[in-house]
């Protein structure tokens, strides 16, 4: 066999041996994300910062206590958004359908169970919400990698899970005529200051993710 004949048939040999290496390696970091994501759901992050009481000029006695604010806050959106910075949208969606999926199927990986069933629950507005998210950030973040991208990435993300999983809990309230006060009090829970806590640390791991991402195009190439 020629030598003009040879070198392209093995050129073409060699790019099949790459596609199958990549599609192996989507295939792991797909299990390792959905893995991830389920882990994120019963991880409680407790933080505790400074702030400026209500009650400051009220004429109420003060105590340490009343400057110290205390939250928790379960890591999942900021997990999310570090999948799909450092392995991009196609894993990203990829894995976030994988786990909605086995969660309504298969295995009981929310944060209150699992089973079809958990379409009736308030907070599932935000699960569902993570697909749009990624798909969003992600499209965002192929565009480069740049600090305003990154930053715009973080807040599409955590507004439309937020926003999404308010509108679905608003839904399910009517249908089980919650009252008010119920609704006031998920709002604060669940959003609240945990919009701006969401943002910060996924701004963070977004930015790790980069690095992570990096890392993965090197050794691939």
């Amino acid at each position: 066999m020629s030598q003009e004949v040879l070198i392209p048939k093995m050129k073409r040999i060699d790019k099949k041996q790459k596609k199958v290496n990549v599609s192996l390696l989507n295939f792991v970091f797909v299990i390792f994300s959905t893995v991830l994501i389920v882990a994120a759901t019963f991880i409680n992050l407790s933080f505790k910062h400074y702030i400026l009481p209500q009650t400051l000029f009220s004429g109420k006695p003060l105590s340490v206590d009343d400057f110290i604010y205390c939250f928790s806050i379960i890591p999942q959106i900021p997990v999310l958004m570090f999948i799909c910075s450092a392995f991009g949208k196609k894993v990203a969606t990829t894995s976030v359908c994988l786990y909605i999926l086995l969660g309504l199927f298969a295995f009981p990986l929310f944060a209150l169970g699992g089973g079809i069933k958990y379409i009736s629950e308030y907070s599932f507005g935000y699960i569902l919400a993570y697909l749009p998210a990624v798909l969003v950030a992600g499209t965002i973040l192929k565009k480069k990698y740049s600090f305003l991208n990154m930053f715009l990435a973080s807040l599409a993300a955590v507004l439309i899970i937020h926003a999404c999983g308010l509108l679905y809990m608003l839904l399910i309230s009517l249908f089980r005529n919650s009252g008010i006060e119920f609704i006031k009090t998920w709002l604060g829970a669940q959003s609240g200051l945990k919009v701006l806590y969401d943002f910060i640390i996924s701004f963070v791991l977004v930015l790790i993710g980069k690095y992570v991402s990096i890392f993965i195009k090197f050794i691939t190439d």
